[in-house]
């Protein structure tokens, strides 16, 4: 394995992409819903990264790329079509201790980006090592009827439950046996099938806590927590994704293979 895989707090961090088209695009969005500091290199916007710029959201740096814009970067994502600013970016950022991840060009990448199936705070990777975007997205598509919105809902739960069971004190191994029943019962069914009150006695059986479904039901997936009348959990999924067009700084447009 030559990656190691390993979760990385972005929040507050200045993220520069370099390339305005929709795959600088798809970057920035990615690094904002995580909580970077982003700035965009690029000539024009894509209509998106433009109201993100308009909103504040982010920073554009009209232009072409230049070795200055690393300065105080914590990393740069490289998504441009001309190879030779590739190089450069990631030379310079070498150089500089600036984590690189060049598009589609896994020699020269510090980190690379796995595709993601995702479900609230429930995150789940899949990478081929560079070898193979189209493999990972299969995966992720596979993953994301698998693993629906019902367990966003779990997580919440499990999340509200654990504080209140350790400050219980009983000691690790005992609250490791009341956690994997939970997950292990048939709490996901009732999610499932919006049987709120049916979920809420098995929580309430195996851990003793009680808790009120209704703060916690409406994940933003058509959850609805009104009781036992069938308010079945709609499983929504995100649209197929085009092929990604991408803009040099040049604004020459070439057409890429989606890169997760």
């Amino acid at each position: 394995m030559r990656y190691y895989p390993i979760g990385l707090d972005i929040s507050g961090r200045r993220c520069l992409v370099i390339g305005a088209g929709e795959v600088g695009e798809r970057k920035a969005q990615r690094l904002l819903e995580c909580g970077a500091r982003v700035s965009v290199v690029g000539r024009e916007l894509t209509p998106a990264l433009a109201r993100l710029a308009q909103a504040g959201r982010i920073a554009h740096i009209p232009g072409d790329y230049d070795e200055g814009h690393l300065e105080g970067v914590f990393l740069v994502i490289g998504a441009t079509d001309d190879r030779d600013v590739n190089e450069r970016i990631y030379r310079d950022a070498r150089r500089r201790g600036v984590l690189a991840n060049i598009v589609d060009d896994p020699d020269r990448c510090d980190f690379i980006l796995p595709a993601l199936c995702r479900q609230g705070d429930l995150v789940i990777t899949v990478a081929t090592g560079g070898k193979s975007p189209a493999l990972a997205k299969k995966l992720r598509q596979e993953l994301e009827e698998r693993y629906g919105p019902e367990y966003e809902v779990l997580l919440k739960i499990m999340g509200e439950l654990r504080a209140k069971i350790i400050d219980r004190g009983q000691g690790p191994d005992e609250n490791r046996k009341i956690f994997e029943t939970l997950v292990g019962s048939d709490i996901l069914e009732h999610i499932r099938k919006g049987q709120w009150k049916k979920a809420e006695a098995v929580v309430k059986d195996i851990t003793g806590v009680a808790i009120d479904l209704r703060s916690i039901g409406d994940s933003g997936f058509g959850i609805q927590a009104s009781g036992e009348k069938g308010n079945n959990v709609v499983r929504k999924r995100p649209a197929g994704k085009k092929q990604a067009t991408s803009k040099d700084t040049k604004s020459t447009k070439k057409v890429r293979p989606a890169r997760p």
